[in-house]
């Protein structure tokens, strides 16, 4: 799937970003959660503004 493609790059940007040697999985869960809560948001507001345009 070509969509869900990442670029190397930042793959090891992102995950620079959220390990952690304290973690038996090796990420910050938390850190985690918060990048992709605030992607989330992100994606929302965008949609949102989308709606508003197509709705007029």
């Amino acid at each position: 799937m070509k969509e869900l493609m990442v670029p190397q790059d930042h793959v090891e940007e992102i995950g620079n970003l959220i390990q952690s040697a304290d973690s038996p999985v090796g990420i910050d869960a938390k850190k985690t959660h918060i990048i992709i809560i605030e992607k989330l948001l992100d994606i929302e507001k965008r949609l949102q503004s989308i709606e508003r345009a197509l709705s007029k």
